[in-house]
């Protein structure tokens, strides 16, 4: 997004993005159709409490509310520290990755980067090649790229289908930088026939099916974001927990544990 264009467009792509009437908005927002209608065109300048309600209402992710800000000639109100200085809300990531042990979880930003990892992912990112790890670990890419862990993946067909549908659907909501030419990427590795003409399966069960020299996983995952973040780093970083979609795998998963021996502590990329 255009960080110079004038804050009455942007305020309009964000409405538009939504899909939300300025009747609709204006109601919601508390100010006149009228004066909503003015701001988008330029002939009248949103106060800082304005944007605040905007994008409230809009959802505007904390990265592009600076860029309203900044475009209606305000200082930026969220700030942006890099992972390692987030304190108590690294812990709780960390946290939350070591207590799912022994099974994956990983945390990365808006770009798929990955900001950190437990034990049990770690075991799965050692088989990334050295080219796929710089400049940094981009998990998506680590995952679908042809010489990456998509040659593990059993239901590739499927699994890649899930994952653009996600991507399209992160980047419809965020809007986020980089995020489109990553999609673009994506979409350009070759992709696989569907085994046997599978039929599509529903978002919410789709498994990760992944080869291992132990035997093979099914794999379900949850994604957690935190509740209304201030800071902008913590705003784009998700969660990625990873669980055992039968008992087999739950089985296999703790016996991975001990017969990887897998690294101390938390993995991280470095990535800022």
């Amino acid at each position: 997004m255009t960080r110079t264009e004038p804050v009455g467009v942007l305020i309009r792509r964000w409405r538009e993005r939504r899909g939300r009437s300025q009747l609709d908005v204006s109601v919601s927002a508390e100010l006149s159709t009228r004066h909503l209608s003015f701001v988008e065109t330029g002939r009248a300048n949103p106060s800082r409490g304005m944007i605040e309600r905007l994008c409230e209402e809009l959802d505007v992710p904390l990265r592009e509310r600076n860029a309203l800000y900044l475009a209606a000639g305000f200082a930026p109100v969220h700030p942006e520290r890099p992972f390692t200085d987030l304190g108590v809300a690294r812990a709780a990531v960390e946290a939350v990755l070591a207590g799912h042990e022994p099974n994956p979880a990983l945390a990365v930003n808006v770009r798929w980067e990955l900001l950190a990892a437990n034990q049990a992912m770690a075991m799965f990112l050692q088989g990334v090649p050295a080219e796929l790890r710089t400049p940094r670990v981009n998990v998506l890419r680590a995952t679908l790229h042809p010489d990456g862990l998509s040659r593990r993946i059993v239901n590739l067909a499927q699994w890649r289908a899930h994952v653009l549908r996600r991507v399209r659907r992160q980047l419809a909501r965020t809007a986020a930088e980089g995020l489109a030419e990553l999609l673009a990427e994506l979409e350009s590795y070759p992709a696989p026939e569907p085994a046997g003409g599978a039929a599509p399966t529903e978002d919410l069960v789709v498994p990760l099916r992944f080869t291992t020299e132990y035997g093979e996983l099914a794999l379900l995952y949850t994604m957690t974001m935190f509740g209304s973040p201030r800071d902008v780093t913590l705003d784009e970083i998700s969660i990625e927990t990873f669980f055992p979609a039968d008992a087999a795998t739950a089985e296999l998963l703790r016996a991975m544990a001990t017969m990887a021996a897998p690294p101390t502590g938390m993995v991280e990329s470095g990535v800022r």
